[in-house]
C-alpha cells in the first residue's frame, strides 16, 4: 500500500501524520487482497478550508484510493481535524465494503 499525504493552509505535524497513517492503516485488512497484488494507492489530503473562518466546519479531510482499476474517493468537513480524518475514513471503508460485494 503506497500512503500518500499532502496538507494545504495547514501545517503537517507529526502527530497528525501519525494518526492518519494509523486510521488509514486499520482499513488494511480489508484491502489486503489488492494490497498483496500491489494495486494500492492512497492520497490523503488534509486542509483548512477557509483561513479567516475560526469556528463552525473548516477542517476537510479527502482520501482518493485507487483500488484494483476502481478509484474510490470520500471527502468530509468538520469542526475537528480528528473527526473529519475518522469520518472520511468510516466513508471509504464503506465504499470498499460496497465494492468489494459487487465484485464477489
Amino acid at each position: 500500500m503506497i500512503l500518500n499525504i499532502k496538507s494545504k493552509n495547514l501545517e503537517l505535524t507529526s502527530s497528525i501524520k501519525e494518526y492518519i497513517e494509523e486510521k488509514i492503516l486499520s482499513i488494511g485488512r480489508i484491502i489486503k487482497k489488492w494490497d498483496e497484488e500491489g494495486a494500492v494507492e492512497i492520497d490523503f489530503e488534509i486542509a483548512r478550508a477557509s483561513q479567516h473562518h475560526h469556528k463552525g466546519k473548516v477542517y476537510y479531510a479527502e482520501i482518493n484510493m485507487a483500488l484494483g482499476g476502481k478509484l474510490l474517493r470520500a471527502e468530509y468537513y468538520a469542526e475537528d481535524i480528528h473527526e473529519a480524518v475518522d469520518k472520511v475514513k468510516d466513508m471509504v471503508k464503506k465504499e470498499i465494503i460496497r465494492y468489494k460485494g459487487k465484485i464477489s
